[in-house]
């Protein structure tokens, strides 16, 4: 037939060989596209190993132990799935960052040198799944890829999400659908979690829980806090342009300690130092004048650049360009200079500012200069509360001791009962030393104890428990004292309260907490306690009259004798009342002294201080003889109610006169008004011509 078997032969060879090598590459792009295709694990999480080899994770400090109790457990047969557990702010997630930074400088055993820690965004895989079974399948794919990809491990953060992640009606929860996963040992999860959080989720669920070994991961101490924020301080200070002492650092760590109670170092303390760093950016951090300027220019003629180009005006873009470049050099010239200054110093005083701003604590209170507050603090409180010098004395001495660390840390900063007649002021020296101490009134917390007289009522101090009407309204004292941690607490009229008022007083004063009805620690290290009482009250009525009849210096001596017999017999009626382990855990049992006719007449000079203050912006002067002013104090003070009244006869005798006067034009801007007696009655008259004169 005249054929070339051979030839055919070789043809038919060359063939299949192209073939099978087309087959190949198909193979092999086919492989490659798999390969850049990306995993549904870089879609919805990121590769923390990939991140510390790139330098994009803090360094962790002080956390070996627990880095290693995680490489353990990751290195078991079974059951090899590490759940951390701790307060928010401990660092929980840092641990985890620590071990991909061991990873990615290959510092843990062999068998995990080839491993990565991926953070799984549960949020991210749920968003956007608007039909059933959405979620689940995405899900699936996230095991079957840990189970193709044995060298990924999975990290989720706040691991109690998985509990009815996802979950309609019908379907399963991503818990659910990890299980058999996790009960095969398909993949390997990393959980992190606080311990309520674990308790009321993962706990209740005993097969979930079961595949995980927990690690305690407890608040590091001021010591361990401090060498974690001096690590971290080169990031800080590269990214505020600051730098900061090693004095700083630990005059930061201490203030978060002391003034930040309902958080957990290291993050108060790391958040003190970034808030203080952020202050002081934002004052210096201002680029100079000329930067700005030649910046601002440098876009409007890259712009007008643009269109020149745009409309082929080659020369005018050419000229554009030129001082584009010049402008460029200078703008990098001045930055240059900036940059050689060196950097601005941050200050224990710019650290009690940012306190000061997260907590409303008042920066004088926060920095040093508090001492020289408290030295004066007799001074301050006696100007305003008039008479009751002895009073103001212990309540001043118990403040300092607290505040200059020689008294317990762990109890409230003092504790005080004040006792006595009504109108001798115990409210109002508890609501000067909110005033002086924690710099504003509104740091007073009254409680008024009638409200409590009932045992059923005495729940809403600390909140309803559950199940309860009022459960989620939380705790009338504890919710007040969480939002103010710094406050004088006034438990107004004690006697009035239902016994079992005084077992959640015993736990207050001894250990400086209390924990509300859904479980949470309120801190009352930070508050002044104050208890007021008329116990023995009517025995004190002798010691009222003669004290405002005052005249000799035998009157002063009885007055003396009477105040300690009535003092002792107030503190016998406590002792009836109270039982002994309460009343010694208070730091002075004060009883208040009747007001005398002089110091009556100081409360008065105070009062009518305050009234010409308020004429004074309608343009008004008062005057108040003596006469008038006799008589005012004779209507005003009540042996029962003592100088109470005083305020109520001077708006109704004198401030409701001047009132009509202003608003009937009698009184107009300028004028004197002058009050006198005229048969038995105050009386005011205004006065023009003298006044422009």
């Amino acid at each position: 037939m005249g054929v070339d078997v051979e030839a055919v032969s070789g043809d038919l060879e060359s063939f299949f060989t192209r073939q099978n090598n087309l087959e190949s590459q198909d193979i092999v792009i086919e492989s490659e596209k798999q390969r850049r295709k990306p995993s549904i694990l870089d879609t919805f999480g990121v590769d923390l190993t990939a991140k510390a080899r790139a330098g994009g994770l803090d360094p962790v400090i002080g956390r070996d132990a627990q880095v290693e109790r995680m490489v353990t457990i990751l290195s078991r047969r079974t059951k090899n799935n590490p759940v951390l557990i701790g307060e928010p702010g401990v660092g929980k997630t840092a641990i985890v960052e620590g071990l991909a930074q061991r990873i990615a400088t290959e510092e843990v055993p062999d068998h995990l040198l080839d491993k990565r820690i991926v953070q799984l965004d549960l949020a991210a895989m749920i968003a956007g799944t608007k039909y059933r079974g959405e979620f689940e399948d995405r899900l699936k794919k996230v095991v079957l890829a840990l189970k193709e990809q044995q060298h990924s491990i999975v990290f989720i953060d706040e691991l109690h999400l998985l509990v009815g992640a996802g979950a309609a009606e019908g379907a399963l929860d991503a818990a659910n659908l990890l299980k058999p996963a996790l009960a095969r040992g398909e993949m390997r999860l990393i959980g992190a979690t606080t311990l309520d959080e674990y308790r009321r989720h993962i706990e209740k669920d005993s097969a979930l829980e079961r595949r995980f070994q927990t690690i305690k991961v407890p608040e590091p101490s001021i010591r361990d806090t401090i060498a974690i924020v001096k690590g971290l301080r080169p990031y800080y200070e590269k990214h505020h342009g600051v730098s900061m002492s090693d004095e700083v650092i630990e005059d930061a760590v201490h203030m978060a300690d002391r003034y930040i109670k309902d958080r957990f170092m290291p993050d108060k303390a790391i958040d003190v130092i970034d808030e203080a760093a952020a202050l002081i950016r934002v004052k210096h951090g201002k680029k100079p004048s000329k930067i700005r300027d030649y910046t601002r220019e440098l876009k409007q003629l890259n712009e007008k650049m643009e269109e020149a180009v745009a409309s082929e005006e080659y020369e005018r873009a050419a000229l554009y360009k030129t001082r584009i470049s010049q402008l460029q050099s200078q703008v990098n010239e001045l930055r240059e200079e900036a940059e050689k200054k060196s950097p601005v110093k941050l200050l224990s005083d710019d650290a009690a500012r940012a306190v000061s701003v997260m907590t409303g604590i008042p920066a004088t209170r926060v920095q040093k200069n508090e001492a020289r507050i408290l030295s004066q603090l007799e001074k301050h409180l006696s100007k305003q509360v008039i008479g009751q010098d002895e009073a103001v004395a212990k309540v001043a001495r118990a403040i300092r001791r607290s505040r200059s660390g020689v008294g317990t840390d762990k109890r409230p900063i003092g504790s005080f009962v004040f006792m006595g007649p009504t109108g001798v002021g115990k409210t109002e020296l508890a609501r000067v030393i909110a005033r002086e101490v924690f710099g504003s009134d509104e740091a007073l917390i009254k409680i008024d104890m009638s409200e409590f007289a009932e045992k059923h009522n005495t729940s809403r101090l600390l909140g309803a428990p559950a199940g309860y009407v009022g459960y989620e309204d939380g705790g009338h004292l504890t919710d007040k004292i969480r939002r103010q941690p710094y406050s004088v607490v006034l438990f107004d009229e004690i006697e009035k309260a239902h016994p079992s008022v005084f077992h959640m007083l015993l736990q207050l004063l001894e250990d400086g907490k209390l924990t509300d009805a859904s479980g949470r620690t309120v801190d009352f290290t930070n508050t002044v306690i104050i208890l007021t009482s008329n116990l023995g009250a009517e025995a004190m009525r002798r010691e009222a009259t003669l004290g405002f009849d005052l005249k000799t210096k035998q009157d002063e001596n009885e007055l003396d004798q009477l105040h300690a017999r009535n003092a002792a017999s107030a503190r016998e009626a406590l002792a009836d009342f109270m039982r002994p382990e309460l009343i010694n855990r208070f730091d002075g049992i004060i009883t208040f002294r009747a007001l005398t006719r002089k110091e009556v007449s100081r409360i008065f000079d105070r009062l009518i201080d305050e009234l010409r203050e308020r004429l004074v912006k309608k343009g008004v002067a008062l005057v108040v003889k003596p006469a008038a002013k006799r008589l005012l104090i004779d209507h005003g003070y009540d042996r029962d109610n003592g100088a109470r009244p005083l305020r109520r006869v001077l708006e109704d005798e004198l401030e409701h006169e001047i009132a009509e006067g202003v608003i009937s034009g009698a009184f107009a801007k300028g004028a004197i008004v002058t009050a006198s007696t005229k048969q038995g009655k105050v009386v005011v008259a205004g006065d023009y011509e003298h006044a422009s004169k």
